[in-house]
Parts: C-alpha cells; structure tokens; sequence
C-alpha cells in the first residue's frame, strides 16, 4: 500500500517537475522537491524499490535544475 502511494505523489511531483524546466518558472521546484521527499518517505516504508527509486529521481531532477538556475549554491 505504500509503494501504491508513493508512486502516486512521485507521478504528482514529476507532473508538476514538467513546467518548472521552463525558463522563469524554475521555482516551481521548490514546490517539487518537498512533495517527493514525502513520496520518498512512504517509499521507505514499503517493501517495494519502485516508488522510492521514482521520488529520488524526481528529487534528482529537481535539485540539479536548482542548481542549474541559481536557486542552490
């Protein structure tokens, strides 16, 4: 059940991870980061990879389009 879950908030994160590679809207993923660390928390708690690995991608993704934009040092 909670890789079920963690899918889900990975796929809402990814969702909304799409616009935020548009230039000026980067900081959607301030937005983006912490929804999958909460699907990464659920993800931890199943027994099943597949929704974990889904939300540190997702996390991945994010953090280094931060970087890329200036919004991480």
């Amino acid at each position: 059940m909670f890789n079920i879950i963690s899918i889900l908030i990975g796929l809402f994160a990814l969702l909304c991870a799409i616009p935020a590679f548009i230039p000026f809207l980067g900081a959607l993923n301030w937005i983006v980061v912490p929804i999958a660390v909460v699907g990464l928390v659920f993800g931890i708690f199943s027994s099943h990879n597949s929704g974990r690995n889904l939300n540190i991608l997702v996390i991945v993704i994010g953090v280094i389009r931060l970087m890329l934009g200036g919004g991480i040092f």
